[in-house]
């Protein structure tokens, strides 16, 4: 393969059966996802968070990712406790109907962190922030939260704590093709490690964790080593101009979040795949070549030095 873009090799028939009128497209449900940031050593670039999702999951399995999830019914809570930006604000930002709405993306956002990554974005008062979520009490919420059987507004009562929206940014937003049977509408989030705190890999869908900068990132899915989505190698390109994590959670406001919704059509017996402004994923298939694209994207991840803190670097 020339990079590592994930392709599954069903999509050429459900582009057709799409187009033949033999599909019905799903209704993607809403998501997010936040891409944690740190400085480097030394004044080196900052890097990125990134989790490998296990080979055995149905969707995207292999690929490099960031912590995220689907939005819990639960996650629009109005007692949940609110630090930042109100929901309304978040509203008009993300480009939702209401502040409920808002309110469950962004709490979607902090809870998916923790629950995938053990990272907190919330604080006793809303000028500060949790230093330490280690220890047998965290990790008995945290898996109530996965399992929902805690609600995340119930959690941080609990804990006494605050959602600190202000510790993100909205940078991008990304919806799954309509041939995929698994439709997300995916707001893309940037954050800070807070100080004190420290990632590692509790999601039951990875088996790798890594910190790697955005440039490292994207240059080994242009070599074919990393395998990766379309917005997760967006993502990085746009992040990798930024000296310092500060800087790019600064420059979250000035990020365009038109959604990007991939476009599929029959050009004769071709296959044309694209993603609207990102002209570098387009994909060209004739009949012919269909079954071949069955073994594209399945060599060479790149294997990484595992760290103290579970991941890789």
């Amino acid at each position: 393969m020339s990079n590592g873009q994930w392709y599954p090799p069903e999509w050429p028939g459900r582009i057709r059966a799409l187009a033949a009128g033999e599909l019905t497209a799903a209704v993607p449900r809403r998501a997010a996802t936040v891409m944690l940031l740190r400085d480097g050593a030394a004044g080196g670039a900052p890097a990125v968070h990134m989790l490998r999702r296990r080979t055995s999951m149905a969707f995207a399995g292999g690929a490099y990712a960031y912590p995220g999830g689907g939005v819990d019914p639960r996650d629009d809570d109005r007692l949940v406790g609110w630090a930042g930006p109100a929901p309304a604000a978040w509203a008009e930002r993300l480009g939702v109907g209401t502040p409920a709405e808002a309110q469950a993306i962004v709490c979607a956002a902090v809870r998916e962190t923790y629950e995938e990554a053990g990272v907190l974005l919330a604080g006793p008062t809303p000028e500060t922030v949790v230093t330490d979520t280690t220890g047998e009490d965290w990790e008995a919420d945290r898996a109530a939260l996965v399992s929902r059987e805690l609600s995340f507004a119930a959690f941080l009562e609990r804990r006494g704590l605050v959602l600190r929206s202000d510790l993100l940014g909205a940078w991008a937003r990304w919806i799954t093709p309509e041939f995929e049977p698994r439709r997300y509408d995916t707001w893309f989030f940037v954050a800070v490690l807070p100080a004190g705190q420290r990632t590692r890999n509790a999601s039951t869908e990875a088996d790798r964790t890594v910190w790697i900068t955005p440039g490292d990132a994207a240059d080994g899915y242009d070599r074919g080593e990393l395998l990766m989505m379309p917005p997760t190698v967006a993502t990085l390109r746009t992040l990798r101009p930024y000296a310092t994590a500060a800087r790019a959670l600064e420059a979250a406001s000035d990020q365009d979040l038109t959604p990007v919704l991939a476009q599929a059509r029959l050009d004769g017996d071709e296959l044309v795949l694209s993603w609207p402004g990102h002209a570098e994923f387009t994909k060209h298939i004739s009949a012919a070549d269909a079954d071949e694209t069955r073994g594209e994207g399945e060599s060479g991840n790149v294997e990484l030095t595992a760290d103290a803190e579970g991941g890789a670097r």
